[in-house]
């Protein structure tokens, strides 16, 4: 990627940056790619990225094949380069693989959505929380920002062993407590056929 290409985006990596990471100090994003085209209206820029497409932040890594950016533009709209004001949406399409923190991404498509605080993944999303260990697969996979919670669809969930619920094998079978109370009662009186 030339030196303009990566000049041109300063800017709109720095909102990236601001919309996948919790609030702080803002820093610099980088956005790699073997092609890239920009492009702007009055309102909003558009960004495509394709081919070996890398992201790399503050805590933050996506890889893909493709990615489209759309962000909000401020200022004079001749500007050659508009400047940025908020992050509206990224498109990583393609091998897409995430990590951020203890949390690791894979899926064919993710949909970052930073104004509605949610990111979409399909096309056979994994996500691995490795805190749980908790891995998350499903047709499509919602999480939403700063709440650590995961809806799905035709969810597979996996998480650390739970506690042999079971009985001992060499143990006497004890019975129900409900069993227990009425042994000392007389049975229950049988009552006449009509």
């Amino acid at each position: 990627m030339s030196l303009l290409s990566r000049l041109l985006f300063c800017g709109l990596s720095g909102q990236l940056l601001c919309a996948l990471l919790p609030a702080s100090e803002p820093v610099r994003t980088s956005i790699e790619s073997e092609t890239m085209e920009m492009r702007s209206t009055d309102k909003e820029t558009f960004a495509t990225f394709k081919r070996n497409v890398i992201v790399e932040g503050n805590n933050l890594r996506i890889t893909c094949d493709h990615m489209e950016i759309v962000a909000t533009r401020l200022g004079d709209i001749t500007d050659t380069v508009a400047k940025l004001d908020q992050f509206k949406s990224l498109i990583a399409v393609g091998r897409v693989h995430i990590i951020q923190g203890d949390r690791e991404v894979t899926c064919g498509r993710a949909e970052v959505f930073p104004l509605e605080e949610k990111i979409v993944l399909t096309e056979n999303p994994v996500v691995i929380d490795k805190s749980g260990p908790y891995v998350a697969e499903g047709k499509k996979i919602t999480l939403l920002r700063g709440e650590r919670q995961l809806f799905g669809e035709n969810i597979k969930f996996t998480g650390p062993p739970v506690q042999d619920l079971g009985f001992e094998k060499n143990a006497p079978m004890k019975a129900p407590a409900n069993e227990a109370s009425r042994a000392g009662s007389p049975p229950p009186a049988s009552q006449p056929k009509p």
